[in-house]
């Protein structure tokens, strides 16, 4: 059993990197097995030495966390007991079915399934649970039927590493049909009429940079798009009407579009405007046109411009929902005689419906903090959209709106099975000033009657990164620390989209510092209005939001009683100065590139968190991982732990849970996902009370 004392040693292994004229130093690059796109595809290949080291952290901070094991367990069944054992999708018609899934009572995973359109038998179309069975991963990430009916595809993942295999099911026969598609990166589209499929290939990089076209039913597929630019990566979709399919392809600042004709699915991609840097845009099919959103002519926020199929470029772009400043175009989406689009601004999302004569209406609501969010459907010849509303106080709630009238029908209330009573918590939108007088939105949610005397122990979670904007929606899991008198709160700090784009870019590049800034400008707010004190916060981040809980522990580690960076990007040099790695390229329009731009490398230098890592007492840490995660690959968050214990002057222990059956969102079953979120939060406890 581990001594907690004594937390595993990682050996020093120091080497030297020179770049651009500067030098550092990483003791613990072995971390990174040889072989590491090997283990991506099969974690059993892993470095038997860095195994042993990452097994030996996991004991570590099971022995640390060891008396929390029976509040890992509550607060577990208190999770599990507020998702429904036999939860169902609402269905979404099409033609003569609707589609949907259900979970049995107690699967990890769904059943997909439809049903004749106004009810009727149901007809099994692929059961998830039973296919996970033997594995100690499994996802499918995809499942569409053949716009004939007659087939049904699905794309599953069985390491974690966002590789996945695609299936197609005869449904008459119940059969799988041969010859799987291999190294999809589980975006597939079919053609109209049927008979193709098209996919996306991912590379030995893990990098999606082709797409194939494949005749259902034949081991034989079409090379029709071949992406060059190691940067930019390659996608699908296909338009509700069934006119085009579009290969997407670009970066974190530029994008590309290719249509092919529903009607002619073997046709040549039709290129609609050549890629210039910073242009972005998207396009669908409205019958008879291409509606495009983009930033073409300075459109910060962007907008809403049409074009002929004949002649889509730019020169042919006619504004059909101008730009306005300050009021971000999210998203849309196109019915046959509607466009609708969701706006967001100071965190909070409306949807707009346009009609073909020019007409708008909008769906308000009147909340503080609230969540308005698009469920598209399958059908284009309709009047009628699907939308989720939700706040942090209000599950989710399904409605079907007549466009015509404006009458909603409410299709599904999330249920929660515990109970739920929203009068009991509130709900308030505050907001934070940073240094440079930016105003910066905070959400919370507590208890009504929480003391506001600085007592109250408080989850900060935050992200600011890719203009990701995080949605302030009913959490359920979050309620078991609620319920033991925390207050939740979210940072919209800049760098997501919370506030337009502007929000982002201002947290982008060499802004990048306002993002961790703006953190702990929220967390002093919140100190200075007495929602809670100096080391009674728990800071929370995953991913980018990893890297934003390594760079604040860096900065700030006095305001912290605890931190959990989840599959942390904390190595931010070391990544994006590896071409190697599947993500780099990609990222370097977000982050900047340190191997040809001295300024990019002396900005990321300054912030990147495993390089600045100072002698001073940190909090405990809680940092986990995936083996198979391809986006934050497992070495950065072991990398990360090491250095910290390296360098702390306090006792705090500093802590890795690397995840050996899972990649980056962990586990993949509904209750299996519970564990790590559990023990994440037996984690805040404990270091509130440590």
């Amino acid at each position: 059993m581990n001594d907690i004392t004594n937390p595993p040693h990682a050996l020093k292994e120091p080497i030297h990197i020179e770049q651009l004229g500067r030098v550092r130093t990483d003791d613990y690059a072995w971390m990174k097995d040889p072989d590491w796109q090997l283990v991506l595809r099969d974690p059993a290949r892993l470095r038997a030495d860095i195994r042993a080291h990452l097994l030996a952290e996991n004991a570590y901070t099971d022995a640390v966390l060891a008396g929390t094991t029976g509040l890992q367990e509550t607060i577990r069944a208190e999770m599990k007991s507020r998702i429904q054992p036999d939860d169902a999708a609402v269905p979404w018609p099409d033609g003569a079915f609707a589609y949907g899934y259900r979970y049995e009572a107690g699967a990890e995973h769904p059943r997909y399934i439809r049903t004749p359109r106004d009810g009727g038998p149901e007809t099994l179309l692929l059961d998830a649970d039973a296919q996970a069975a033997g594995h100690a991963y499994y996802r499918v990430i995809a499942a569409h039927h053949s716009p004939d009916h007659r087939q049904f595809a699905y794309a599953e993942d069985t390491q974690g590493s966002e590789i996945y295999r695609v299936w197609v099911i005869d449904i008459a026969t119940r059969t799988l049909l041969p010859d799987p598609i291999e190294s999809c990166m589980g975006e597939f589209v079919w053609s109209p009429c049927s008979r193709y499929i098209f996919w996306v290939f991912v590379n030995d990089s893990g990098r999606p940079d082709k797409v194939y076209r494949r005749t259902v039913g034949r081991a034989e597929d079409i090379l029709i798009y071949e992406e060059t630019d190691q940067g930019f990566f390659v996608g699908l979709s296909s338009a509700t009407s069934g006119g085009s399919i579009f290969i997407t392809t670009g970066d974190n600042d530029t994008s590309e579009v290719y249509r092919i004709p529903g009607n002619d699915p073997t046709a040549p991609a039709q290129l609609i405007e050549p890629r210039t840097k910073g242009l972005r845009y998207r396009a669908d099919d409205w019958r008879d046109r291409l509606i495009i959103l983009t930033n073409a002519d300075d459109a910060t926020d962007f907008k809403l411009v049409e074009a002929p199929f004949a002649t889509p470029g730019r020169a042919h772009w006619r504004d059909l929902v101008p730009h306005r400043p300050g009021h971000f175009i999210a998203e849309f989406t196109l019915l046959a005689d509607y466009i609708i689009r969701v706006e967001r601004a100071d965190a909070n999302n409306r949807i707009i419906i346009r009609i073909r004569d020019g007409g708008e209406s909008d769906i308000a609501v009147h909340e503080q903090a609230y969540v308005l969010a698009l469920d598209p459907g399958l059908e284009f010849d309709t009047a009628t959209l699907r939308f989720i509303y939700s706040s942090p106080t209000t599950p989710r709630q399904w409605f079907d709106y007549d466009i015509p009238t404006g009458a909603r029908q409410l299709r599904k209330t999330q249920t929660i099975p515990a109970g739920h009573d929203p009068t009991q918590y509130e709900t308030r939108r505050l907001t934070a000033t940073a240094a440079d007088g930016a105003t910066i939105p905070i959400t919370i949610l507590m208890r009504r009657g929480t003391p506001l005397d600085g007592s109250a122990p408080l989850h900060l979670y935050g992200y600011g990164s890719y203009g990701m904007s995080i949605q302030p929606w009913f959490q359920s899991n979050i309620l078991s620390l609620v319920d033991r008198g925390w207050i939740h709160a979210i940072a919209h700090i800049r760098g997501g989209t919370e506030k337009g784009w502007n929000w982002f870019l201002a947290g982008r590049g060499p802004h990048k510092m306002n993002s961790f800034t703006d953190f702990i400008a929220v967390a002093e707010h919140l100190i200075a209005e007495n929602y809670t004190r100096p080391r009674r916060i728990v800071a929370h981040g995953g991913s980018a939001g990893g890297l934003l809980m390594g760079a604040v522990l860096n900065i700030r580690p006095d305001l912290w009683a605890g931190v959990i960076a989840a599959v942390p990007f904390v190595d931010v040099l070391n990544t994006i100065s590896d071409e190697t790695l599947p993500l780099t390229p990609l990222e370097w329009p977000e982050w900047g590139n340190p191997l040809t731009d001295a300024a990019a490398y002396d900005t990321i230098a300054a912030y990147s968190p495993y390089d600045n890592i100072t002698a001073q007492p940190y909090p405990p840490v809680l940092a986990t991982g995936g083996l198979s995660d391809p986006r934050v690959t497992y070495w950065e968050p072991a990398k990360f732990v090491a250095r910290l214990r390296d360098h702390t002057t306090g006792t705090a222990p500093i802590m890795a849970r690397i995840n050996m059956d899972a990649g980056h969102f962990g586990n993949a079953g509904r209750f299996d996902a519970l564990k790590q979120l559990a023990q994440n939060y037996a984690f805040a406890i404990w270091a509130i009370e440590r």
